[in-house]
């Protein structure tokens, strides 16, 4: 029986240069979760749109990829109001 999923393999392009030459850090990680809804929606419609940059420099990419992210998906939390009766 042919395997139709299976588990991601770790990101073995993790501190290599990219066409450019570029490893993306923590600023292109931020940038790139910040327009992270515009990007998802953009890669449904063209293969050629990529959401997460594989030639980055690991953690620190990740952890501005996530805080990007959670700028724009966790900024509402903390606005709800308490009155007291």
């Amino acid at each position: 029986m042919e395997k139709i999923f299976s588990a991601p393999k770790p990101n073995e392009l993790v501190n290599t240069a990219g066409q450019e030459g570029n490893i993306a850090g923590f600023w292109q990680g931020l940038w790139h979760g910040f327009v992270s809804p515009v990007t998802l929606v953009m890669s449904l419609f063209n293969k050629d749109v990529g959401f997460y940059e594989a030639h980055n420099n690991g953690a620190w990419y990740n952890f501005g990829f996530l805080l990007g992210t959670m700028m724009i998906f966790g900024g509402g939390g903390g606005t709800r109001t308490y009155t007291q009766k």
